[in-house]
């Protein structure tokens, strides 16, 4: 298994630069179910946030690469079913790291996330903090 940093992959995904797409895209193609590529979840985090701030990209376009990477045999992730959560709150809107954040304290038995950001609170499952 070898890991996979965020420019690997986005330059895999973007074909947008000549030279490192070509080498991204032989590391990608060399990888198979016995030869995995590792994926963090803050590399899953980082993809989310270069596609949808650097590329333009909606939040269900870069929610569709990250799904594709959780159905690819030839990647590993860090808590796919965690991940699979977070993803399935992205399709009702949330915000791909929030729900994350939120899905991942729940996978370690926290009984909820508290945040002072609403948008997280109604979306993405967290126990929304007010000042008194």
């Amino acid at each position: 298994m070898i890991g996979l940093d965020t420019n690997v992959v986005i330059r895999y995904v973007a074909q947008d630069d000549v030279a490192q797409a070509a080498v991204a895209t032989q590391v990608f193609e060399s990888l198979s179910e016995s030869n995995q590529g590792h994926v963090s979840t803050v590399v899953l985090v980082e993809i989310d946030w270069v596609l949808r701030q650097a590329y333009g990209a909606d939040r269900t376009s870069a929610a569709g690469v990250l799904q594709g990477l959780l159905e690819s045999r030839e990647i590993n992730l860090e808590k796919p079913d965690a991940i699979r959560r977070a993803l399935t709150r992205v399709a009702s809107g949330a915000d791909f790291a929030d729900a994350l954040i939120s899905e991942l304290g729940n996978a370690a038995g926290c009984v909820h996330t508290v945040t002072f950001d609403r948008a997280a609170a109604r979306s993405a499952g967290m126990r929304l903090l007010l000042p008194t």
